[in-house]
């Protein structure tokens, strides 16, 4: 439980920093959370669990985040099995992204982060939820929320929480220009990134799981006994215990009401 307020506490810390300094200049690091590596950048392997109808926004996704001096990207399996794509289960060591039709639940995407007992991101899913078809057709939403999603799981949160654009997939804008990471954006990974760790979290290639595997499986959405830690009329975000010590942050995108 002392673990488990730790991390709501770090949520909250993050959420009041975010309120008090200027969107321009906004520091939009998610809490501290980042992976654990012994060297920058790191390779942080990806689970391709999408459909055709998604290619195209993963693929520039990743594309778009490899570019960060920190982070290199790249697929190491694929997997859109209509099972996958429903569990979408976290890998440890890697990132897995998702899209199905999760049910009109109030999310469209749905960010999960695992902590290992150190408090650093041991693995992570981005989910893209067809349900809200109609919210997809909106020009450059599909590709703005797919970036998003992926983005929380480096460790990142919005750079304004107010719907008004910074031309970055990182605030809530449905702007043309909100598509894409920005110069702040790769600055902010490299605040985050800026110290290295004693060990890996990710799984370096042809190496087992730096992280424990009794972690309990990956609910399909926010489970229930969650704890709420923040919301507001774009997003949600809880926090929930691991078997292992560890936690599980969701970070929720609300669907907007005309979405519905």
């Amino acid at each position: 439980m002392r673990k488990l307020m730790r991390a709501i506490i770090g949520v909250g810390a993050a959420v009041a920093a975010l309120a008090v300094v200027g969107v321009a200049s906004a520091n939009h690091s998610w809490s501290n959370y980042h992976w654990a590596r012994t060297a920058n950048p790191f390779r942080l392997q990806v689970v391709d669990s999408v459909t055709t109808a998604w290619q195209g926004e993963y693929n520039a996704a990743l594309s778009e985040w490899g570019a960060s001096s920190v982070i290199d990207l790249v697929t190491s399996s694929a997997d859109d099995s209509n099972r996958t794509r429903r569990q979408c289960r976290a890998v440890a060591g890697r990132m897995r992204v998702c899209n199905d039709a999760y049910g009109q639940n109030g999310w469209l995407g749905l960010a999960t982060i695992g902590l290992d007992n150190r408090g650093h991101i041991d693995r992570g899913t981005a989910k893209m939820n067809d349900s809200y078809a109609s919210y997809w057709t909106i020009p450059g939403e599909k590709r703005h929320v797919m970036c998003q999603e992926i983005g929380h799981v480096f460790g990142l949160t919005h750079t304004s929480e107010d719907g008004t654009t910074q031309n970055t997939c990182m605030d809530y804008s449905q702007s043309i220009t909100s598509q894409s990471p920005n110069a702040h954006d790769y600055a902010q990974l490299e605040t985050i990134y800026a110290h290295v760790d004693t060990y890996n979290s990710f799984v370096t290639s042809g190496a087992a799981a730096a992280a424990p595997a009794n972690v309990g499986d990956l609910p399909a959405g926010v489970p229930l006994g969650a704890l709420l830690v923040h919301t507001n009329r774009f997003e949600d975000v809880y926090v929930a215990s691991r078997p292992d010590g560890g936690h599980w942050v969701f970070h929720v995108r609300i669907a907007p009401e005309g979405a519905r």
